[in-house]
Formats: C-alpha cells, structure tokens, sequence
C-alpha cells in the first residue's frame, strides 16, 4: 500500500498547539528559499505548511522549481502551484527542506516515518543547504528515546531481512496499514526498527547499512543543516550544526 497524499492543512485557528508550532516552523523555513533557486521539498506533516508559505511567495513574484521527495509531495506543490522539475535534470540543488522524527543535541535525525526516506537521503544529499522544521516535541537527549528507526527493505525475501536485522539488537516491525504492508514510492518495504536510546547511533548505521536487504536507513547523521524548531508561544529557535 502507498504513502497517502497529505491531507489539506485545518485553518491556523483550529490547530492543536502542537500543528501550531510546525506551522510556524515551516513558514519560517519559506523564509531560507531565494529567487532562482531549485528547492528539495520533503515529506511531512510539518513540510506541507512550508509548501503553503512557498506558494504565496510564488504568487507574489518569486520564482523557484522543485524537486518533490515523495508522491504524495508532488501532489501538493501541484495543487499549490509550485513548479516542479526532475533531479537528473537538476542534480545539485540549492537548498532542501524536510521534517524530522527526532532531532538530538547534535542535530543527528531520525527521518522515514513518512516511508520517503529514500528518496529524502537523494535528494537532501544532493543539496547544498539543509533545513529541517520540527515542533519542539521532536528535542530528544538521544536518538531512539521515543521513535524507531526506519529502514527501507527489498521485498524479495524481507523476513529473511528482517532476522538479520533484529541480531543487530533491536525489535524489527513491518509497517503496515489496513493489514497490508507499506509500500515506498520506490517499491521498498519499511521496517521499524526498535533500539530505545542509543549510545552510538554511527555505530547503529553502519550495522544497518551492512545488513544484506537493506536498501537505506532513517538515520541522518553529522549533516550540516540548520533545523528551524517551532515552539510552544509559536517562536521559532535555530539551531545549526553548519560550519562557519
């Protein structure tokens, strides 16, 4: 089963507080795109309000192209108006902006539980700036202390993947949805993978991404980035781990 197209976001007025500090946290994030830039556009929650502030800017005269990290993302620039254009036509972009599940002091994220994050590593990868947007919930002491890590597996023998993977120390669960198994944009299955905190989460991925079936984990470490955090009176704190 697919990834679900994001649902249209409530009017400001009705958000819990939590949706109000990604809100303001993702229409902060519209503020680091610049005119004539090409522009990674994640998957979330959290990213759909960005998309919605970038919109108004293109309607007010700016001109950018995206590239989407997920169907369900191109569905919604299209919707909002936003260009879109193909990453081997655009292989470094300006800037990307996607959300987190779990931010540690250090800036290392744990991202995937959208199942885009495949296709978020390519192109946050492929981008010389990064920005994250989260509400202040997702502040963890360390990685794994609330969300799993995600791994992106080839369905052709995925039980026999995810016995390898639970050797590894963790608790490997098939994500599912109406009792069917999600399925990536790019055909891959996700497993959850349940370590709680983790002393060493280099360690963790380097384990993972040795696994054979593994095709790519929600581990995003020692990026440069700076990560746009919503919080509860609706300020927004920067955080950077970008040199200079």
């Amino acid at each position: 089963m697919s990834e679900r197209a994001p649902e249209t976001p409530r009017p400001a007025g009705e958000l819990s507080p939590a949706e109000a500090q990604k809100r303001a946290a993702g229409r902060r994030a519209a503020e680091y795109v610049e005119d004539g830039q090409i522009v990674g556009l994640g998957t979330g929650s959290t990213v759909r309000y960005f998309l919605e502030a970038l919109a108004e800017r293109i309607r007010q005269g700016l001109s950018v192209a995206g590239v989407p990290t997920s169907s369900g993302t191109e569905c919604l620039a299209r919707q909002l108006g936003i260009p879109l254009v193909d990453l081997d036509a655009h292989p470094t972009l300006d800037v990307a902006v996607d959300g987190a599940d779990e931010i540690d002091p250090k800036l290392n994220l744990i991202k995937g539980l959208g199942a885009a994050l495949v296709r978020e590593k390519i192109v946050e990868a492929s981008s010389r700036r990064l920005v994250i947007v989260s509400d202040e919930g997702k502040l963890v002491p360390t990685l794994g202390s609330r969300a799993p890590v995600p791994v992106a597996v080839i369905p052709f023998g995925w039980t026999t993947t995810r016995d390898r993977l639970a050797r590894l120390g963790c608790r490997p669960v098939l994500r599912e949805r109406a009792g069917q198994p999600v399925v990536t944009d790019d055909g891959l299955y996700v497993v959850d993978c349940w370590f709680g905190p983790m002393d060493d989460p280099f360690e963790v991925e380097r384990r993972l991404q040795a696994t054979v079936g593994a095709a790519a984990t929600g581990l995003f470490l020692g990026w440069p980035l700076v990560a746009l955090v919503g919080r509860a009176d609706l300020s927004v704190t920067v955080l950077s781990s970008e040199s200079g």
